[in-house]
């Protein structure tokens, strides 16, 4: 969902590095998949093709942190009062 965002930090060496990987337009989410020793971040849209990726050894990722949007869900909603009673 437009918003949704992942943070990366990386271990550059003698320093920390971050990247961010952001759904930027409607629609567009933000996946992430560690296979092989690589971690790796998409932005895909709503039928899955993908936009852009980064890709990061995961021995150098210290920490990732996805930040979704909030969401409004039915169970969250308050309840109305019946005007009736």
């Amino acid at each position: 969902m437009k918003g949704d965002r992942v943070e990366i930090a990386v271990d550059a060496g003698d320093t920390t590095r971050t990247y961010e990987v952001v759904a930027g337009r409607a629609g567009r989410r933000v996946e992430t998949a560690v296979r092989r020793g690589v971690v790796e971040v998409s932005e895909v849209t709503r039928n899955g093709s993908v936009v852009r990726t980064a890709r990061f050894m995961a021995a150098r990722v210290l920490a990732l942190v996805e930040q979704p949007v909030p969401r409004e869900d039915a169970s969250e909603r308050p309840l109305r009062e019946d005007p009736k009673v």
